[in-house]
């Protein structure tokens, strides 16, 4: 059974799948009498998370530029004490390295109010080195770009303001997707390593259409029969809802499974793709003989593809400790630093076991070469 006829049947018992708020990063809050599901699960990184009723889910990819891989912090916490209306949404956030992804399930089709809700409250307003960091990133709603390079401080004219941004979203296949995709930009070591990426602190989407009955009722009929729908909403109710858990859960298990093993172009990452076979055929099967560098990611070897292009793979090392974290963290850093001076990535293979980055080749080697030429790159003192 899948997913949509799971919702369809859903969807005609529950009328409460037509709403969604969600307290990004803390507890549940009741806000001008709506209760904003809480959210304070601490991980972050290459997860999925199924909310406790089933209606809504949340995915976070990306390791922060840090010296803390094993304990990286995905819940900010405000520092000062904020002043603004309905403080209680603003206290925490959800932060993401990379890409932050909120997910509606089961939710009826049609047209929907989407308000985002945002507080700088890791950066300062004052004179302070906190005041210095510049947060920069990207908000997708239904696949479609509704923010670039958005500053939650600039258009909040602030640290510590709130700014609620509002669109319209339609949503055609029982499924809302929100996404926050940090794009390279902004600062990435104030106040500390790490402090960055997107930042969002609550989610409200309410319906612009008129909420359909759950059951409709008896056209004619005795109470017996009154009686009997009762009592198939009171059975079949929680077995639906528990039915539904579990196959929403089947496929978070699933996706949370492809985050490991999937085509990173699934994380949303704009970069091309590249078979097993035509990498073989340009490295000429791994020659050794083409093998032009090691890094701690692994061999890098020089390939020709059939088009003439001249490539450099690099092959993951079965020693890497971080293995396809370290993988889907370069992918995003490449490809979302975009710059003449930068070496281009082309694109990835994940196909079998291998995981493989294609980049464009520098002919003339790395900077480090060029100054100082095969032999003279090493600094002549002793170092710790």
């Amino acid at each position: 059974m899948t997913i949509e006829a799971v919702c369809n049947t859903v969807l005609r018992i529950f009328t409460d799948r037509s709403s969604l708020h969600i307290n990004c990063g803390d507890k549940e809050a009741i806000v001008n009498g709506v209760k904003y599901e809480g959210d304070t699960t601490p991980k972050g990184a290459s997860m999925l998370y199924l909310s406790p009723d089933s209606n809504w889910a949340f995915s976070s990819t990306g390791n922060f530029m840090d010296d803390n891989i094993n304990d990286d912090n995905y819940i900010a916490s405000d520092t000062s004490k904020l002043t603004m209306p309905n403080s209680k949404l603003y206290a925490k956030a959800r932060l993401s390295p990379l890409s932050l992804t909120y997910y509606g399930l089961c939710m009826h089709n049609g047209s929907y109010t989407v308000k985002l809700h945002f507080a700088e409250i890791i950066f300062t307003n004052d004179r302070t080195y906190r005041s210095l960091g510049k947060r920069k990133f990207n908000v997708f709603i239904q696949g479609r770009m509704v923010l670039e390079d958005f500053d939650i401080e600039q258009s909040a004219g602030g640290a510590g303001k709130l700014v609620i941004k509002t669109f319209t979203a339609y949503v055609t296949n029982h499924t809302l997707k929100i996404q926050f995709y940090w794009a390279g930009r902004g600062t990435t070591g104030i106040p500390y390593r790490g402090f960055y990426g997107p930042l969002i602190s609550a989610i409200s989407v309410t319906p612009n259409f008129q909420i359909p009955l759950a059951v409709e009722p008896p056209q004619t009929g005795s109470s017996t029969k009154i009686s009997r729908t009762s009592k198939a909403l009171l059975i079949g109710g929680p077995i639906i809802a528990i039915f539904t858990a579990l196959v929403v859960g089947i496929w978070i298990k699933r996706r949370q499974k492809n985050l490991v093993n999937q085509d990173p172009r699934a994380l949303d990452l704009q970069i091309g793709s590249f078979t097993l076979r035509q990498i073989k055929s340009a490295t000429r099967n791994f020659d050794p003989a083409n093998k032009i560098g090691e890094g701690g990611f692994g061999s890098v070897y020089k390939g020709l593809l059939s088009d003439g292009t001249i490539i450099a793979v690099k092959q993951l090392s079965s020693k890497s400790k971080q293995g396809n974290r370290e993988f889907v963290n370069e992918i995003g850093m490449i490809s979302a630093l975009q710059h003449p001076n930068l070496v281009r990535l082309y694109g990835c293979c994940t196909e079998g076991n291998q995981l493989l980055l294609v980049y464009e080749y520098m002919e003339n080697n790395c900077l480090a070469r060029a100054l100082f030429g095969n032999h003279t790159s090493y600094i002549s003192w002793c170092s710790p």
